[in-house]
């Protein structure tokens, strides 16, 4: 099968969607299909000799710089296109090269699927701090742009339920993002490398180890984890470990400065892809407040390295914590300190067995398989259609020729 991907953001810049495009891509073409991604151009991208990328002229986004727009080049991405003999279009994203997949495969005659990876409405601060773009212009946005779509997964039942709220009626596919788990499950990371770490990070051995990883941006809600950090150094002896950057950084620190527990928090920065895994394993919890996930990423990746999360509660997460030595979930900012208190004294090992079950549900093989399902449930669907509406045409003319003649006898 040719499949085309079309999205405005992908590696090397950092983000769930771009990750979980590229997983796709690579376990798709693992099962034997052609995958080709259009998408932006990048001044840190190294693929410029790969033709199964073909990337457009564009600049950073106005108020979000870390992503990027499409200036121009569009026209030569459909020539391109049309030459490829697609079977199916899939998007990533509802902007200018999602736009353009739309409009290829109207062009070309094919089955167009999307999958709906952001919660818009927790980022419209970026846009002139939200005063311009308002939460319910989001759901007229969004509809417009799913109209004559051929389906649309889901990457959980919040996006569904969210979906289902625009008023969106078209098909519907739940199909979390898998993971690479070699990525994370590292059984050559020994007890002595996660002693070093440790060490490196200054966590006492009796300390507690809990890891926020992400980006640091306000809708990540690491501030209301910082918050509740004194309340917790109560109970029990701690540090939060905080990875990552962004913009949101500065004012993180602050916070920590003001509550004086400058001691229990430590700053790494970013590190690389695949120390990740270290740090999962190091920790004794993964812990986030963020309630701008459609799926998060970082939750599988933690389970996957065997890592319990304590995480800000919703539909996806209460089925992926399917068992309490999976985690445990907050639902407001007053409930953190103490959820996390009651997660530490009481918690308990993951079984083997409930383990690996998680594992292949939560793997990127499994994601791959019943993303290419859907593509052909789609496929099958799309064609019926079109057969539909071909005997429609040719009734119509022939109803419209026999009617001629009755008229002219």
């Amino acid at each position: 099968m040719n499949i085309a991907f079309f999205t405005d953001t992908y590696y090397p810049q950092v983000s769930g969607v771009a990750a979980s495009i590229q997983t796709l891509k690579v376990e798709l073409e693992r099962l034997g299909h052609q995958v080709y991604i259009f998408t932006t151009t990048d001044p840190e991208a190294k693929d410029e000799n790969d033709e199964t990328i073909i990337r457009m002229p564009s600049v950073p986004f106005v108020s979000f710089s870390e992503r990027r727009i499409v200036i121009r080049g569009m026209i030569d991405a459909y020539l391109i296109a049309s030459k490829l003999n697609l079977d199916i279009i899939h998007t990533h994203t509802e902007f200018g090269v999602g736009i353009l997949g739309k409009i290829i495969a109207s062009r070309l005659k094919i089955p167009i699927v999307h999958t709906f990876h952001t919660m818009y409405e927790d980022y419209l601060h970026y846009i002139a701090g939200g005063k311009v773009i308002k939460p319910s212009m989001v759901k007229y946005y969004s509809k417009a742009f799913m109209h004559k779509l051929n389906g649309i997964i889901c990457p959980s039942v919040l996006v569904q339920s969210v979906l289902l709220r625009y008023g969106i009626k078209i098909e519907k596919r739940i199909i979390p993002t898998g993971i690479d788990l070699e990525r994370f499950v590292r059984p050559e990371i020994t007890e002595k490398d996660v002693l070093f770490l440790k060490a490196e990070l200054g966590i006492d051995f009796d300390e507690v180890m809990l890891l926020s990883l992400s980006r640091i941006s306000y809708e990540k809600n690491i501030q209301l984890v910082v918050k509740a950090l004194p309340e917790i150094l109560q109970a029990i002896s701690a540090k939060l470990v905080i990875v990552g950057d962004g913009p949101y950084l500065a004012k993180i620190r602050k916070l920590v400065q003001e509550l004086g527990i400058e001691s229990n928090v430590v700053f790494t920065g970013m590190v690389p892809n695949l120390k990740a895994a270290y740090y999962y394993r190091a920790a004794d919890f993964l812990i986030s407040a963020s309630t701008s996930e459609t799926q998060g990423l970082t939750y599988t990746e933690s389970i996957a390295a065997g890592t319990p999360i304590i995480a800000w509660g919703n539909s996806y997460l209460e089925g992926l914590i399917s068992d309490p030595s999976f985690g445990c979930l907050f639902y407001n900012e007053a409930e953190i300190a103490r959820t996390t208190i009651s997660a530490v004294e009481n918690h308990q090992p993951i079984p083997r067995q409930l383990l690996d079950q998680k594992l292949f549900e939560i793997s990127s093989e499994n994601f791959a398989m019943t993303v290419y399902a859907y593509y052909l449930d789609t496929m099958i669907n799309f064609s019926r259609e079109q057969d539909f509406k071909n005997a429609h045409t040719i009734s119509k003319k022939i109803t419209g020729t026999l009617y001629s003649i009755v008229k002219r006898g």
